[in-house]
């Protein structure tokens, strides 16, 4: 399975952006991936998470403004990031569970 994440980049604070990470190769009907970020002064932390059958998971920083939706069609799993605020800077790495990880894109929050 091989990974490919889009639509990182710049965004002022309260301003939004939607991530896409397209899984190709020998993926599985039935799947699990999800989004984690990871700064340079803290360890890669749960974004959240989504299964085929459309089961979520969320990361505390994550309630509320983030949402995972899929596409089993595409095996893609998108991230709608709303509210953004400068602590969401990080960069997002997608997983294909358990154990292949996307390239990571950079998401920097910043006026």
């Amino acid at each position: 399975v091989q990974l490919q994440a889009f639509g990182g980049g710049l965004v002022q604070p309260g301003g939004s952006l939607r991530l896409s990470c397209v899984a190709s190769g020998s993926t599985s009907t039935y799947w699990a991936m999800g989004w984690f970020r990871q700064t340079t002064t803290k360890h890669r932390e749960l974004v959240a998470t989504i299964t085929s059958g459309g089961s979520t998971d969320y990361g505390d920083s994550a309630k509320g403004r983030f949402t995972i939706s899929r596409d089993n069609a595409k095996t893609t799993i998108y991230l709608r990031m709303d509210s953004l605020k400068p602590e969401d800077t990080a960069v997002y790495y997608c997983l294909y569970f358990p154990h292949v990880w996307g390239q990571g894109t950079q998401v920097t929050v910043s006026s």
